[in-house]
């Protein structure tokens, strides 16, 4: 398949560094030095299923298809306020999709999972066209009293538009399964037969695991999936990396051993926005005109599960 349209949708509200210093026991320089960021968008009156059709709705426009001409729908979530009915209907709903669909998820490289699956309904003859979108509010995830989380999250939404062509030249999924590196636990409508405490317990996170795990995982798997599609890492145009945290970045960058500057980035002023940080920032490139025909683009995202996954396109 090949990418032929792209959007993103974000919050309107900004929140900076010195906007959390207000409430919380940390500075600027605190949380740029440890992640990058210096804003993240934040969900008020927003809802995110909202933000999610503003997504496709731009990706459709760019496509030139209609909701019509979609065959599949493939939506990225990790959490909503609203368990069912799922998020790709809730968006589907607004846009006018009537295709099958689905939810997956996959944590934050809910994209490159989304890819690989559309990729393959396409191989096994079954779509034409395949609508993504990565819908997400992390920020809903977090305690805001915890300034080791909570600072690192933004909201927002990403959506692709995949159709005819074979310029997804290959892709790469992984998982190490890990239930207490990054997790958190809702609560349930009780039942007068559950036997155990039922609990609401915000995100959770081993910060020295997590960016081990992160590192290694982008940089192995990213080169095993160049050396299986016979791509060498001097050819690649772009590195588009999940944008969890910059050091994370500088430290993939520095194993890699490729120039920072074919590593695009806007955690400083999106944050981390999970499954939808990749398609979000594929989305702003596009539209910044950085691709040219032929360039080869790999993306890479790791996150909770522990999963992660990688993909080379050509553009």
């Amino acid at each position: 398949m090949r990418i032929i349209g792209t959007g993103s949708a974000l919050p309107k509200k900004i929140v900076t560094n010195e906007m959390l210093s207000e409430f919380l026991d940390t500075s600027d320089e605190w949380i740029t030095t440890r992640t990058g960021i210096k804003s993240r968008h934040v969900i008020t009156n927003e809802r995110i299923e909202d933000l999610g059709a503003e997504a496709v709705n731009k990706a459709l426009e760019m496509s030139g298809l209609k909701a019509s001409d979609i065959d599949l729908f493939i939506v990225s979530n990790v959490l909503s306020e609203q368990d069912t009915p799922s998020m790709c209907c809730l968006v589907a709903e607004k846009v006018g999709l009537r295709c099958p669909m689905f939810d997956i998820n996959c944590a934050c490289p809910g994209f490159v999972y989304a890819l690989d699956m559309a990729e393959a309904y396409y191989k096994a003859g079954k779509v034409r066209n395949v609508l993504i979108a990565c819908v997400e509010e992390p920020t809903r995830m977090a305690s805001w009293e915890d300034r080791s989380t909570c600072v690192l999250f933004g909201d927002g939404a990403g959506a692709a538009v995949l159709s005819e062509g074979d310029n997804i030249l290959g892709t790469r999924l992984n998982s190490e399964p890990d239930s207490d590196k990054i997790w958190m636990r809702r609560k349930l409508f009780h039942t007068p037969y559950l036997e155990y405490p039922d609990v609401d317990i915000p995100m959770q996170m081993k910060g020295r695991e997590v960016f081990r795990f992160a590192v290694e995982a982008c940089t192995n798997g990213v080169k095993s999936l160049l050396d299986e599609v016979g791509v060498k890492k001097e050819d690649v145009s772009w590195f588009m990396v999940h944008q969890a945290n910059k050091r994370i970045i500088d430290s993939i960058i520095e194993y890699m051993k490729v120039p920072a500057e074919r590593f695009p980035v806007n955690i400083h002023d999106h944050g981390n926005s999970s499954s939808a940080s990749c398609p979000i920032l594929l989305d702003e490139c596009v539209r910044k005109g950085m691709f040219k025909s032929g360039d080869i683009v790999v993306m890479s995202a790791f996150g909770a599960g522990l999963l992660s996954g990688a993909a080379v396109l050509e553009w």
